[in-house]
């Protein structure tokens, strides 16, 4: 799939980044590719490769993903796959700390690939995009 189908559509997705007139929103065309990219992948069963539990995911080493992780190559083809940073972390987190409401509020859509999530970090006094110097 990565080759066949991405790859072919990944110039015209960042094509699409370079002309778009806000850089923090999808045109209706990156959306489109994206979206129909993401519904094959799923539809495949090419879903969160990254999630160890065989019950909800492939069952894979991280030994095993690495080598997947090294095919999809760029944060868009890790986004059709459901593995993209931070969203993996954060499920991570999710699954193995979240109370059953989290689970259901925020894991269940992550999982399905129906929302995104974020990673942010401050501190006073001290550069927040360096971890080390918190406190």
């Amino acid at each position: 799939m990565v080759n066949d189908e991405i790859v072919p559509l990944e110039a015209e997705f960042y094509q699409e980044v370079e002309n778009a007139e806000n850089l923090f929103s999808f045109t209706h065309r990156m959306t489109e590719i994206l979206e129909g990219l993401k519904e094959k992948a799923r539809d495949r069963g090419l879903w969160n490769f990254w999630l160890n539990d065989s019950r909800s995911g492939h069952g894979l080493s991280t030994v095993e993903y690495a080598y997947l992780a090294q095919e999809m190559r760029s944060p868009f083809q890790a986004e059709v796959f459901n593995c993209s940073a931070p969203d993996t972390g954060n499920m991570e987190v999710l699954l193995k700390y979240g109370s059953d409401a989290h689970k259901q509020r925020w894991l269940t859509p992550l999982l399905d690939g129906k929302i995104r999530s974020a990673y942010l970090m401050t501190e006073p006094d001290v550069a927040s995009s360096d971890a080390p110097t918190f406190k």
